[in-house]
């Protein structure tokens, strides 16, 4: 029975090696070539992937992570333990840590729940890892970056090195202009709190053999959220807040940027945000249906009904960004980005905030550098313009009140180089502050020179000069 069965594995290696096998493509043949080879490349990915732990636990890599988490800055988590304090915190307790993570036994503490409210009126749910979770995060994520990244999406910008939302937008604008006139705006319902752990980790795990990186990212999505001091369990999300999710969110959705690829059609995501563009409002229908199908199947996500929609480009928003009907298609700002731009103006020049000038110009100033480098990319320089009118004269609002007695008005009016007489009416005036601050006596004595001596940015120059460094 030993013999016959040594003959017969002998005549069936035999078989398998035959040169003629493998010049005639049998029936069945092929299928099993095929997944051969195709085991084969998994055990080659595998063994290359197979020892990232130690990668993560370089040198070079952790003190990447934690310059990268030190120039992030951000809030302490559940432990209380802040930015400043990662330093001595790692002197202290790095031995015990690194021991746990190449052992496997790394267990992170939950995440601190906070609610960020949102222009709709609505909140967005966002979680605060410990500070030596978001290092080791960041450490896990600088180390599956290279892997995951280069089979990602050309047209899958969000979160990704060397890609950003301005690259987004102007690739919807190129879709636009090519006669794609109909745009499939897709947004996920609470995506980040909706993913499903084990379809998410069956997606890595397929890139990554360390046991240990597997075991430690699916005990992040386990990690729990910390509300009102109880520990409350998380079976589906990955906590937004943490370094490690935008890849995580990447590799969900890689899927979707498949099947759209796959189906020939043109389409940029941002993250959770998916915009195809099609040629006509009846294809605009259809591929909505079918995407939201594809989703809400096969990722186990949900659509979001509301927010949602086919429609004409100029009507949806990107990103913060809409483009004009007109021929030329241009970049604009969308209606709501300039409706919060506004209300964060009007509580930054609020006047019934009780505060000095130069203060309130500070803190002006430092909002309106970073709003006006990220809408920079907007391609009508008129809405500046308005908005920078509308910024002094709120301004001037706040000055005439600070001022309150008559007296102190026209006095200050006077200094300001306007006659006697228009001094004295406006002082005496019984109209509103807002009503005042545009009387052209007013707006020419706190013009445009006035507030560029007191320090106050221009967006439109801060534009102009950004536009010419593009």
């Amino acid at each position: 029975m030993v013999s016959l069965g040594k003959e017969q594995r002998k005549q069936k290696i035999s078989q398998e090696t035959c040169p003629q096998k493998e010049a005639v493509n049998t029936p069945g043949y092929e299928e099993g070539q095929s997944s051969a080879s195709a085991r084969t490349k998994e055990s080659i990915r595998g063994i290359h992937h197979n020892h990232l732990m130690g990668q993560v636990l370089e040198k070079a890599n952790l003190e990447r992570a934690y310059h990268r988490v030190k120039q992030n800055k951000g809030a302490p988590g559940v432990d209380g333990v802040t930015v400043e304090d990662l330093r001595q915190y790692l002197w202290d307790n790095w031995g015990n840590i690194r021991n746990e993570l190449l052992n496997g036994t790394y267990k992170p503490q939950p995440v601190r729940r906070v609610e960020i409210p949102k222009a709709d009126g609505g909140v967005r749910l966002l979680g605060i890892p410990t500070v030596i979770d978001r290092l080791v995060q960041q450490a896990v994520s600088q180390v599956l970056t290279p892997i995951f990244d280069p089979t990602f999406s050309p047209f899958s910008y969000g979160f990704r090195p060397g890609r950003g939302a301005h690259q987004a937008v102007k690739q919807a604008q190129n879709y636009i202009k090519q006669g794609y006139s109909h745009v499939v705006d897709m947004d996920l319902e609470k995506f980040f709190d909706k993913v499903n752990h084990d379809i998410l980790m069956s997606k890595i795990a397929k890139e990554v053999g360390d046991k240990r990186i597997l075991r430690l990212i699916r005990r992040y999505l386990q990690s729990g959220v910390m509300i009102n001091g109880c520990c409350v369990a998380t079976e589906e999300g990955t906590p937004q807040g943490g370094p490690l999710s935008p890849l995580l969110a990447n590799i969900m959705l890689h899927e979707l940027d498949e099947e759209l690829t796959k189906r020939e059609h043109r389409f940029v995501r941002y993250a959770d945000d998916c915009n195809v563009y099609v040629k006509s409002k009846r294809a605009g229908i259809r591929v909505l249906e079918s995407v939201k199908k594809l989703v809400e199947k096969r990722l186990k996500l949900k659509v979001n009904k509301g927010k949602s929609a086919s429609d004409r480009p100029w009507r949806r928003k990107i990103l913060g960004f809409s483009f004009t009907s007109a021929k030329g298609r241009a970049i604009r700002l969308a209606p709501k980005t300039r409706e919060r731009f506004k209300n964060k103006i009007r509580e930054l020049t609020c006047r019934a905030r009780s505060q000095a000038m130069h203060e309130r110009i500070e803190r002006l100033n430092s909002y309106l550098k970073g709003w006006i480098g990220y809408f920079r990319l907007a391609q009508t320089r008129s809405i500046f313009e308005e908005l920078d009118e509308w910024i002094r004269r709120r301004l001037r609002a706040c000055l005439l009140k600070q001022w309150k007695k008559p007296k102190t008005k026209r006095r200050n009016l006077v200094v300001l180089g306007i006659e006697e007489k228009w001094a004295g009416c406006i002082s005496g005036s019984r109209k509103s502050y807002w009503r005042l601050s545009n009387t052209p006596q007013v707006n020419k004595a706190l013009g445009l020179a006035y507030w560029q001596e007191q320090g106050l940015i221009s967006l439109v120059e801060r534009y102009d000069k950004l536009c010419c460094a593009l």
